[in-house]
């Protein structure tokens, strides 16, 4: 009967025994494949966070590049703008001294008291292109080595808006009637309205409203 006890006891230790290693060798197997797994995500971890770091400094880069060409564009366009300004005046002194150089060769106004403008018209009537005609034959320098000036004026009758573009239309007439007639270059001829600004004659009467619907032609050589 003790010996059947004993061996009972022995037997179970031993099983007991067996499980303990086996539990424990299980555990050691699972604990390396997760240490196995813990060392293959920090590496991807790491080539992940190289390759982060690599795109921030190319960003950088790129943003550094981006503003050097924003400052380059802003010292260019300052410099065009520098540019156009003394371009410009450049251009007015020389408009100014060119002016200045010019003297009056001979002017001529075609006004409705003359045979020129009708109230409220624009178009050239015969007398004007005749007095026109004359002014060319008179001129004794080549129509193309002179500069024309074209004034167009009006009457106060209407509103200035009106009258500065009836003026303005009067001294285009004019200047059509240049060059399509006698052959004077455009660029040649400036034109301006005055429209009602300038009279010459007294707008409360018929003959000096009649004086002021007028074109003046100036020739400066």
């Amino acid at each position: 009967m003790h010996r059947m006890i004993l061996a009972a006891t022995i037997t179970a230790v031993a099983l007991t025994g067996s499980t303990a290693c086996a539990t424990k060798k299980y555990v050691n197997t699972q604990v390396g494949e997760v240490d196995g797994k813990v060392t293959t995500l920090s590496g991807e971890v790491e080539r992940t966070q190289q390759r982060v770091n690599e795109v921030d400094e190319k960003a950088a880069a790129a943003g550094e590049a981006a503003r050097a060409a924003d400052a380059r564009a802003a010292q260019a366009g300052e410099a065009a703008g520098q540019a156009h300004a003394a371009a410009r005046e450049v251009a007015m002194k020389t408009d100014a001294i060119d002016k200045a150089n010019r003297r009056l060769v001979y002017e001529v106004v075609l006004s409705e008291a003359q045979g020129g403008f009708k109230f409220g018209g624009a178009e050239l009537p015969d007398a004007a292109k005749q007095a026109v005609d004359k002014l060319i034959s008179d001129l004794q320098a080549d129509p193309q080595a002179v500069w024309f000036e074209i004034e167009g004026h009006t009457d106060s009758v209407g509103s200035a808006k009106y009258n500065e573009r009836l003026g303005l239309e009067r001294a285009e007439a004019v200047k059509r009637y240049l060059y399509e007639t006698h052959q004077v270059p455009l660029h040649k001829m400036n034109v301006i309205s005055y429209g009602e600004d300038r009279p010459v004659g007294d707008n409360k009467t018929r003959a000096g409203r009649a004086e002021n619907r007028r074109v003046v032609i100036r020739m400066l050589s």
